[in-house]
């Protein structure tokens, strides 16, 4: 690792940003190692690391290298390098930079590239893709992650991120390719004037919209629009197409927090931009408690991951999961579909492997087949065609990291269509006299009540990517009968695939009782993560049993070292 950091220290241009981060580093061997141990490489989601110099690191090397990785195999495998690559970025450090010189390169290959000149959700990127019918899209963004990290996400002509075959080619053509190698790079202006980037704009953004608002369930007369409504974007690029939305919904109380209105790739105004943690919902409860609001809705950098708050009826705010996020939706949309007669006649929801029964349980009782996908909305959407071929349409699609794709025109995480969807729901209520939780609490007493519990552990660095392995080999390699008091049933490992589940580092643990609980290192983060769930007539039985699953396991996990 010493020997690659020296040969960077030698090949790097002595004015350039990155060869001074590497003589700050001399003589630090651990962090020298952290930084070149690896090459970043392709997770769940593209690529995606911390910015800086290294092998390990998101910069101009692994970026331009990733580009022209791409445009390889595009060329190679036949594809009309005039389809082009649609190309967008969010808010973080250096995504503007990234977006262009993935521009650049493309059209030094000679492949037409549609760039979008400001920060875009990446749902309207999946969107522009199909749109465009190009071959290929690339976002810039590092979705929830901290400020420190940028990411790389790359989706196929399908709109969804590239998985099987099209993510092994690409990752091949990659891995042929020197850091420092030449590659064929048209500057900005240039490649503009010669049509090999056309900038997208507007008329884009209008399609897209169009797109969300086709998605509405119910007519105006059946909601109330004065429903009070917070939605924060994080700082991220949600700000402008989800004010849009509201104001053309029709929802006239629909308010934006000031402080995180605007871009911010050092997210000032919040701990953690990731709406899947309560702290980031913060100012909004301040907010959404001056304006008595029923719904707080907040979205991630990238506006993809959705996350809501509603109102407890006692003056505060209840943060709701993914799960019951996901079943309130599917139980809102299948019943105001069944109404008037628009639920297709043979439906299909599409969830992850680690996403509970809730509504899995609704679409049961609506006559929705379900089918089942890995973790990640590249496994999830890539289903999509699958599901048609079987002669179904698809319903919806989601996941318990808060994240859904409730239609099939955007392949990924959409939180703007989401964020719609929950507006929309929460004036539907309103307008009957109930708030979301009734409607919540409703399901629970008719399906019952599902509880579930997540445990992250997280492992930094190489020893910890090395703990995390032996944590998986403990558990697979340890033939478990039982967890405290509960008794295995089945024990499913997706490490050769499962079924019609390809192949996955996850194991799958059933109980005699239903229960059951999941656990599978993060794609996207140097994290292991725990999934567990219950099933009882009985609230406090249920969440107890979840608790006592998880203190079992926790207490096996520390003897690991």
């Amino acid at each position: 690792m010493n020997e690659t950091y020296k040969l960077w220290l030698e090949k790097l241009d002595k004015t350039s940003p990155l060869y001074q981060e590497l003589l700050d580093i001399q003589g630090d061997d651990a962090e020298i190692t952290e930084r070149f141990y690896r090459e970043i490489e392709f997770g769940t989601a593209g690529l995606r690391g911390i910015c800086g110099a290294g092998t390990n690191r998101m910069n101009d090397l692994t970026v331009g290298r990733a580009t022209q990785g791409i445009a390889n195999y595009i060329l190679k495998s036949g594809q009309d390098p005039k389809k082009g690559v649609a190309i967008a970025y969010d808010c973080r450090h250096h995504s503007k930079e990234f977006s262009e010189m993935a521009a650049e390169i493309f059209a030094g290959n000679g492949i037409r590239a549609y760039l979008f000149p400001s920060l875009r959700p990446t749902p309207e990127l999946s969107y522009a893709v199909r749109k465009l019918g190009a071959v290929s899209g690339v976002n810039m963004t590092a979705s929830h992650n901290p400020k420190e990290y940028n990411g790389y996400k790359v989706y196929w002509d399908d709109g969804a991120q590239i998985s099987g075959e099209v993510s092994d080619g690409i990752l091949k053509e990659i891995q042929k390719l020197g850091m420092f190698d030449a590659f064929p790079r048209l500057p900005l202006a240039d490649a503009v004037e010669k049509g090999l980037v056309v900038m997208l704009g507007a008329d884009m953004d209008e399609d897209y919209l169009n797109y969300v608002l086709s998605l509405a369930q119910r007519p105006d007369e059946e909601l109330d629009l004065d429903t009070p409504i917070v939605y924060t974007p994080l700082n991220g690029a949600g700000s402008i197409p989800m004010m849009e939305m509201a104001k053309r919904r029709g929802f006239r109380n629909f308010a934006i927090v000031p402080e995180q209105k605007d871009p911010d790739p050092d997210f000032k105004s919040v701990p953690f931009p990731n709406p899947e943690n309560p702290k980031a919902f913060a100012i909004a409860e301040e907010m959404g408690k001056k304006a008595g609001a029923e719904v707080l809705i907040a979205t991630d950098p990238d506006s993809d991951r959705m996350a809501i708050e509603v109102a407890d009826g006692k003056g505060g705010y209840v943060a709701l999961n993914g799960n019951q996020t996901g079943g309130l939706l599917i139980a809102y949309m299948a019943a105001s579909q069944k109404e008037r007669g628009a639920l297709p006649d043979k439906p299909a929801m599409i969830q992850s492997i680690v996403t509970g029964n809730f509504g899995r349980t609704v679409c049961e009782d609506y006559g929705i087949k379900v089918y089942e996908a890995l973790t990640g909305f590249k496994n999830i959407c890539g289903r999509i065609p699958e599901i048609q071929k079987d002669g179904y349409s698809y319903f919806f699609g989601y996941e318990e990291s808060i994240g859904c794709a409730p239609g099939e025109e955007v392949r990924d995480k959409d939180g703007i269509s989401a964020g719609m969807l929950v507006a929309e729901m929460a004036a539907y209520y309103r307008k009957k006299g109930m708030g979301v939780l009734d409607a919540l609490d409703a399901l629970y007493q008719k399906y019952g009540y599902f509880s579930e519990g997540q445990v992250s552990v997280v492992l930094q660095g190489k020893a910890g990517q090395e703990r995390i392995g032996r944590i998986m080999d403990a558990f697979r390699n340890g033939g478990r009968k039982s967890f405290g008091g509960f008794e295995v049933a089945e024990t499913v490992d997706y490490i050769n695939g499962y079924r019609d589940i390809p192949a996955q580092n996850a194991l799958k643990y059933v109980m005699t009782d239903g229960s059951w609980f999941a656990m599978r290192p993060s794609g996207t983060e140097p994290k292991i993560k725990f999934y567990y769930y219950a099933l009882d007539a009985d609230k406090a039985v249920s969440s107890r049993k979840v608790k006592e699953m998880s203190d079992a396991v926790n207490a096996l996990i520390e003897g690991i070292a």
